[in-house]
């Protein structure tokens, strides 16, 4: 059952983003480590602290809460708004 929590605007940094991105395509905290040069136990934080931001429980919940705030894109799904926000950022 969805909650009725108001809809707030999380501030999330780059790094926090791309981790974010990373989970989303499945990769474990290890694969992002090695992805991004990184030791696992800064992954573990970085998931921590994007959890605890986004006040979500687990990586599914924080992938369904990407979806929806549009911070990831997925098989062609939320790509838009994506390039909407980075054609946006350019300006």
């Amino acid at each position: 059952m969805a909650t009725s929590e108001p809809r707030t605007r999380v501030s999330l940094s780059d790094r926090e983003l791309q981790i974010i991105d990373l989970v989303a395509t499945g990769l474990t905290n290890q694969e992002i480590a090695v992805k991004l040069e990184i030791s696992k136990r800064t992954v573990d934080n970085h998931i921590s602290n994007i959890l605890t931001k986004t006040k979500t429980d687990n990586r599914v919940a924080l992938v369904r809460w990407a979806l929806q705030w549009g911070k990831v894109c997925l098989d062609n799904v939320n790509c838009c708004s994506l390039l909407l926000r980075n054609d946006e950022s350019m300006s």
